[in-house]
């Protein structure tokens, strides 16, 4: 577990992989999803309470009630992208807290006394599981295409209504088409973004 990855790892989690919005035709199978899952619930989250809730909009009948709620210039690549994950978070996480933390089981009792401060852990917690998705999917050879733009009022109501889960992002994935990227774009100097104390 000590051992650092190889440098074409980390150029396919970092250094070379793009964020894409043009789609090779290829599918993307359901094995593969469940693959996808079955890292992205691996990486760490308070009292393991793992909020993330997905739903993989992948029929042409799922895309068209999805295509309305996206913000103009995000319908056509999302139409195009063999799946599009809605990435979400259960505000009511607490209530499978004795099963996922079962040496305290107690714990639940942390976060349902509290809306507010369930919905904020909920918000964290389901952020990081999906920054941990993007990097399962790049780890499987896929390429994301993660973006806000969207209604989220309208993908809870047309994806999650009678559900205590709320949209936070969308990440479209696929097999990118690697000659239709833009430069790569800029990020910030260590010493412009860190201070070591």
């Amino acid at each position: 577990m000590s051992d650092k990855l190889s440098a074409q790892a980390l150029d396919q989690l970092f250094y070379e992989a793009r964020t894409h919005n043009f789609w090779l035709d290829k599918p993307v199978s359901e094995e593969t999803l469940q693959e996808l899952y079955g890292l992205m619930r691996m990486g760490p989250t308070s009292a393991n309470c793992s909020p993330a809730r997905i739903i993989f909009v992948k029929s042409d009948e799922a895309k068209a009630r999805l295509k309305p709620l996206l913000m103009e210039g995000n319908q056509e690549k999302t139409m195009a992208a063999p799946v599009c994950a809605i990435i979400g978070h259960d505000v009511e996480f607490y209530e499978r807290i004795p099963e996922l933390f079962p040496h305290n089981p107690d714990a639940k009792n942390w976060f349902n006394g509290s809306a507010e401060f369930a919905e904020q852990t909920a918000f964290r917690n389901g952020s990081l599981q999906g920054a941990y998705f993007i990097m399962a999917a790049r780890a499987l050879g896929l390429d994301c295409g993660p973006m806000s733009g969207f209604d989220n009022a309208g993908v809870d109501e047309a994806f999650f209504k009678g559900t205590t889960v709320k949209s936070n992002f969308l990440c479209n994935i696929g097999y990118g088409d690697a000659a239709k990227l833009d430069p790569r774009s800029p990020r910030l100097p260590f010493d412009d973004a860190c201070t070591v104390l």
